[in-house]
């Protein structure tokens, strides 16, 4: 991978983590006025319907090659599952032990979708990238640390955990079509992420809030859920699920920091203990992706005599060194026909 396709990708990982922060302090006022799972369900409806609008100007330049084919319905269908199954087993674990509980067993998600990536997909994780898995998931203990009580495990615990392994493996299976058109796959999993939170949400019988809040939470969905995802494959394509996920750890620090601004909820000083532990696992994912991925490339010139005649060859060599994928690649731009008939033909032509 090239630095600047690194940078780039780096950005998008963290525009997503800065985008999905903002769901957090907006949703917790929206909610004083909409029930939870309807909540949801406006968030990913609007998610999908403002990406979609995004993509009636984006179709025509679309080539079919990167749009979503049969090959890709596997991987789309365990995406949508797992994206309705996931809300659905959080509640239970929420409804059924304590929410301090559920924000710390939250972050397992990142654990969750490394390991995943690893063992099922194959995806080779280097030293670094664990080394920055294990200082991200202990940051995002500390700051979900709310006492003794929160470390108590139960039955909500194991739905939690049951949710967190969704997203891991959504993640996973939302890699593997992350080369075709991110607006298509936010669209997808928008809607119908969001059309199955709305029959959940009817079957329990929440009522249905006033319009205008419709409106609102739909807006935040657009922001905090669709252009969140939408960058999200888009880092994935270049990172992989294990480093994108490691990028997205920054979106509870992001997050605190607004509940701080919006809300009016304190910092403690437990949030800047968990930010140097955030802060050097950032550092490790940083160097695993721009100093263990780069390309060099070796120009050489040659010169030879041969039958009387002085010969120049510029050759150029391209390496690619990818340590996360532990390949090398070699690339020459050149025809090296020294020793080749071809040659052989032209010198005696010459003579």
């Amino acid at each position: 991978m090239g630095k600047n396709k690194s940078v780039v990708a780096v950005t998008y990982a963290l525009l997503a983590a800065v985008f999905y922060a903002i769901n957090t302090p907006f949703s917790k006022v929206l909610l004083n006025v909409v029930p939870p799972t309807f909540m949801a369900s406006f968030l990913y409806l609007g998610a999908g319907l403002g990406v979609g609008i995004m993509y009636l100007f984006h179709f025509k330049k679309e080539e079919k090659t990167e749009r979503l084919n049969r090959l890709d319905l596997p991987y789309t269908i365990g995406m949508i599952v797992l994206d309705i199954l996931a809300p659905i087993f959080l509640m239970l674990g929420i409804s059924i032990g304590s929410a301090s509980n559920a924000s710390l067993l939250g972050n397992f998600e990142i654990v969750a979708t490394t390991v995943i990536a690893l063992l099922i997909f194959k995806e080779k994780v280097s030293k670094e990238l664990w080394t920055a898995i294990a200082f991200i998931t202990l940051s995002s203990i500390i700051l979900s640390f709310e006492g003794s009580g929160s470390f108590q495990f139960s039955l909500g615990s194991l739905f939690v955990i049951l949710a967190t392994t969704c997203w891991g493996l959504e993640n996973n299976c939302t890699r593997k079509i992350s080369n075709k058109s991110s607006y298509e796959i936010v669209v997808i999993k928008g809607l119908c992420s969001g059309a199955g939170s709305f029959l959940i949400a009817f079957i329990k019988g929440e009522h249905v809030p006033d319009i205008k809040y419709v409106f609102l939470a739909m807006l935040l969905g657009f922001v905090a859920y669709g252009l969140s995802i939408f960058l999200y494959v888009r880092a994935q394509r270049d990172l992989g699920a294990a480093k994108t996920s490691a990028y997205y750890a920054v979106a509870p620090f992001v997050g605190a920091s607004l509940a701080f601004i919006i809300n009016g909820e304190s910092l403690t000083w437990m949030y800047f203990v968990a930010l140097i532990f955030m802060v050097t696992g950032s550092s490790f994912v940083v160097y695993d992706t721009m100093v263990r991925h780069h390309i060099h490339r070796h120009v050489h010139t040659i010169v030879h005599t041969h039958d009387g005649y002085t010969h120049t060859h510029v050759i150029t060599h391209e390496h690619q060194h990818n340590h996360f994928a532990q390949t090398e690649e070699h690339k020459h731009n050149h025809k090296d026909y020294i020793n080749s008939e071809e040659h052989k033909l032209a010198h005696q032509k010459n003579s």
